[in-house]
């Protein structure tokens, strides 16, 4: 009976296994560990809050309790109850019989605290074997304890308890969950401490539960967060696993009980048979002279007449070997002084061994939940009842002491539960009203995020007015989607051949590319390019010293290609707002993104660029053409597809451009052909037009923007402000309790701390909760595993609204070229480029969507563009060139 280490270790290890087995949907029915969900998906925060009832039936007498539970910064629970005992004979009745006698005192329970009118929330403690599919179903599987209720196995008592109190008719309460004891037990010490997430009972039986990831329940749907497993452990090496240390006492135990053959881990560990075997082992060494003088009595001999209570008893530091000659005297035996110690020695084997099996078990779960957080160090709590831990003298220290030893590097604390059965019933009935009330709390905040169908049928048809304003020649001048001809006529037709240069400035960084493209068999673009930063003090300095720093760098990789000295056609993606008025003319109209450089605004940036070559005197470039990176994504893929006529940008900011019929563009003279329009579709919704949709959050991200009331479009779709919506959700419902246990750090209170691509990672599908949590934690927020699906689910509405948005006015573009062109099916491709459609996990799926279902007669197709701000400008160029030489012809 004395177990090594090794041994331990071992039955630890076996008892892993055996949990993977009763988790698997294969493996489950064979599993004598049957691991059982018992669907009470989180632990106590200590903001729960509210009055309760529990009811606690368990054994020959049940309890009625009232639970209140306060939390004003004080989290307190106040109880009352009344215990009622169930005759003999209603036992073994029928299944009616007893509910209506349990309703019955519920109402005499009700009475006498005067609380019948009220309706509450009651949380049902239901210690038998049972299978549960909801919260608030629980169908028992067999009787036990002496019970033998008439057709209730196989039936649900949640409904038959429902229907006992509706024939009454003189109250209501609304059951909202069933328990098992063990769950009961961590949920009451949940409450104190939020590490709790292991219940354990070791009184006259022996079970356990825990917290494990929905993730590796196959029994139940979806993988997200967490439930509690109730794990029915006493049932381990019912299938053999543990024979090879079962010993002749603990087979002889088996044979005869009750239940012979099953909860084998049971009997050699719990109150019901810690006596017995003690007994046992002092008949035998008595039959075989070692105790006793050889000497047997009648009470020895008979089964449960050693008590576990007296094991504990004779345990006891100062008296136990009193003890144990009083006891062996009532049993009828003169003991020795040698017979006392041998008897105290052997009660310590026995208890020993139960209090190192349970650690070993114990040891396998705290691992399973160690490894299922991908942690170094554990820290968890275990709420632990029963007689035998409470009650016997060392048992509880020689159970830590194991699970210390199997498991070095975790720190873990061990905390008694009051009441697990009626307080534990009633938090959990407390959680699940929480989170019910929290989730509809959250569901009514995000609810304006959700767009109906007509309500983006809605936002089409407004986007379709905005673009008729800004090409008519009467209403561009208050138009807020400016629609600006781009002076570029027609989409590569794939003979543009040549050498050509590239600029790329829209940000911080700067690029210098050369291109060839090729035609014929060889056709294809070969490219070469080279950043360069520009120093925040050249942003904001002067005109003349930006432009001079960028022909610097155009002087400089001109050398480092070695072709100083050959003029080049030129094409320049500029970035910002202009106004042109031919292809090679762009004025600028503002700077945005950061840059402020004196003397631009309302220059041509094509003069200012010419100027500083001449400035530098080294080298002559020919000026083709100013290009808008949206012209320049459409361009790179219209290289590739000959159908794609559209350009669209999800990035950092969104916008979009398109060919339109040249007798539309008014502000451009001649019918004839076609032309692209830049639409800069950002400023979608600054006259007012979305006011109906855009929500509080909207407003609050684009007053403290550097251009407030601007890009309101823009605002709702990219990338740029997408992770400020989240962050300012997340913190309203902070503020109101429903997220983080209602503590707002500093750090959620930063502006854009919250990057965009965090929401593209916080929602690949791929990425378990544990990596949103590390997200998290990055940003200094301390989240528990909930917080996680709701931070998830934030980013998931945020973004699928942003995909709608765009897809609505996309579908508004492809339906005008349909109409321009007076077809009643469109074939078209657009060309898209950007990091949010990029990158983000669902939004160019939840985009296409959209767009198919507001333009149904458009067939589209979504290319990604490589490159178009520099390959873009640099094509757009060859299409010129092309053009211009075969005017010349």
């Amino acid at each position: 009976m004395r177990l090594s280490d090794e041994t331990l270790l071992e039955v630890s290890q076996r008892f892993e296994k055996e949990m993977e087995k009763g988790l698997g949907a294969e493996t489950n029915p064979t599993a004598s560990v049957k691991m059982l969900p018992t669907f009470v998906r989180s632990t106590p925060d200590g903001t729960e809050d509210g009055d309760f009832l529990a009811l606690d039936l368990g054994g020959t007498n049940f309890r009625v309790l009232r639970v209140k539970v306060s939390d004003n910064g004080l989290q307190k629970v106040e109880m009352e109850n009344q215990i009622y005992a169930i005759p003999e004979e209603l036992m073994r009745g029928s299944g009616v019989q007893l509910f209506d006698h349990i309703a019955e005192c519920l109402a005499n329970f009700l009475d006498k605290l005067q609380i019948k009118d009220k309706k509450l929330p009651l949380g049902f403690t239901f210690s038998f074997p049972c299978h549960q599919t909801k919260l608030d179903e629980s169908i028992l599987v067999t009787w036990t304890k002496g019970f033998k209720c008439s057709s209730v196995e196989g039936r649900d008592v949640v409904s038959m308890l429902r229907k006992s109190i509706k024939k009454r008719g003189d109250f209501d309460i609304d059951i909202v969950a069933v328990v098992n004891d063990t769950v009961g037990t961590m949920m009451t010490c949940g409450y104190d401490d939020h590490n709790c997430e292991v219940g354990l009972i070791v009184g006259t039986g022996t079970n356990a539960c825990y917290m494990e990831e929905m993730r590796h329940i196959d029994l139940v749907e979806g993988d997200e967060g967490r439930m509690c497993i109730n794990m029915e452990w006493g049932a381990f090496g019912d299938d053999g696993v543990l024979n090879d240390i079962r010993t002749e006492f603990d087979r002889e135990i088996d044979m005869g009980s009750l239940n012979p053959g099953k909860q084998l881990f049971e009997k050699m560990i719990s109150g019901m048979y810690m006596g017995e075997l003690v007994r046992l082992i002092l008949v035998k060494m008595a039959k075989e002279g070692l105790l006793f003088g050889g000497r047997l009595t009648p009470d020895l001999l008979t089964t449960g007449h050693f008590e576990t209570r007296f094991v504990s008893a004779i345990e006891k530091e100062k008296e136990g070997l009193q003890k144990a000659h009083e006891i062996l005297s009532k049993l009828g035996l003169e003991p020795s002084h040698e017979d006392c110690l041998a008897t105290l020695r052997i009660c310590q084997i026995v208890s020993t061994r139960s209090a190192s099996l349970c650690g070993a078990t114990l040891a396998a779960v705290l691992r399973r939940i160690k490894d299922n957080k991908g942690v170094e160090r554990l820290r968890s709590t275990v709420g632990v009842d029963g007689s035998v831990y409470k009650k016997h003298p060392h048992f509880a220290r020689r159970l830590h002491k194991t699970v210390r030893k199997l498991l070095p590097d975790c720190e873990i604390r061990f905390i008694r539960s009051e009441d697990g059965s009626g307080k534990g019933a009633a938090m959990v009935t407390a959680v699940a009203y929480r989170l019910a009330a929290q989730h509809k709390a959250r569901q009514k905040i995000l609810e304006p995020l959700k767009l109906s169908h007509e309500q983006l049928l809605e936002v089409k048809e407004k986007m379709r007015i905005e673009m008729e304003k800004g090409l008519g020649k009467e209403t561009h001048a208050e138009a807020t989607v400016k629609m600006l001809p781009t002076y570029v006529c027609s989409t590569p037709d794939g003979t543009e051949k040549g050498d050509f240069l590239a600029l790329d400035l829209g940000g911080t960084n700067f690029r210098v590319l050369l291109v060839r493209v090729r035609n014929g068999m060889r056709r294809g673009v070969e490219m070469h390019n080279k950043i360069y930063s520009i120093p925040v003090e050249i942003m904001q300095g002067t005109g003349e010293e930006l432009f001079d720093h960028i022909v610097h760098c155009i002087s400089d990789f001109l050398e480092y290609m070695g072709m100083k000295g050959v003029s080049l056609p030129l094409g320049f993606t500029f970035s910002f707002p202009c106004q042109q008025n031919n292809l090679d003319e762009g004025i600028l109209l503002k700077w945005t993104k950061g840059f402020k450089a004196t003397g631009c605004e309302g220059e041509d940036v094509v003069g200012l660029l010419k100027e500083a070559i001449h400035r530098r005197e080294e080298f002559d470039l020919d000026v083709v053409a100013v290009v808008n990176d949206t012209v320049g994504t459409m361009m790179t893929c219209g290289y590739e597809d000959p159908y794609c006529e559209v350009g669209l940008i999800v990035g950092t900011g969104s916008n979009a451009c398109y060919m339109e019929e040249m007798r539309n563009v008014e502000l451009v003279e001649g019918d004839e052909g076609r032309m692209c329009v830049n639409m800069e579709w950002g400023a979608f919704g600054d006259s007012g037009c979305l006011d109906d949709i855009r929500t509080e959050f909207d407003l609050a991200v684009d007053e403290l923007s550097l251009n407030p009331g601007k890009q309101r479009f823009e605002k709702m779709i990219s990338g740029m402000y997408l992770g400020e919506i989240v962050r300012n959700i997340l913190m309203d419902f902070t503020k109101r309790g429903l997220l983080f246990r209602g503590r707002i750090s500093e750090r959620l209170k930063t502006r854009g701390i919250f990057e965009t691509k965090f929401l593209s990672q916080i929602e690949s599908d791929c990425l378990a909760l544990l990596q949103v949590r590390s997200i998290l934690q990055h940003l200094g927020l301390e989240s528990t595993c909930d917080d996680s699906i709701i931070v998830k689910e934030v980013c998931t509405v945020v973004a699928r609204r942003a995909a709608q948005l765009c897809g609505a006015g996309m579908a508004a573009v492809v339906d005008k070229i349909r109409e321009n062109r007076g077809l009643d099916f469109l074939k078209i491709t657009v060309g898209v480029d950007g990091t949010l459609y990029k990158l983000h996990p669902h939004f160019s799926t939840v985009m296409h969507e959209t767009v198919k279902q507001l333009s149904p007669k458009c067939e589209v197709t979504f290319l990604q563009s490589e490159d178009g701000s520099g390959k873009g400008a640099a094509l757009i160029t060859a299409v010129a060139c092309r053009i211009r030489e075969a005017g010349q012809r």
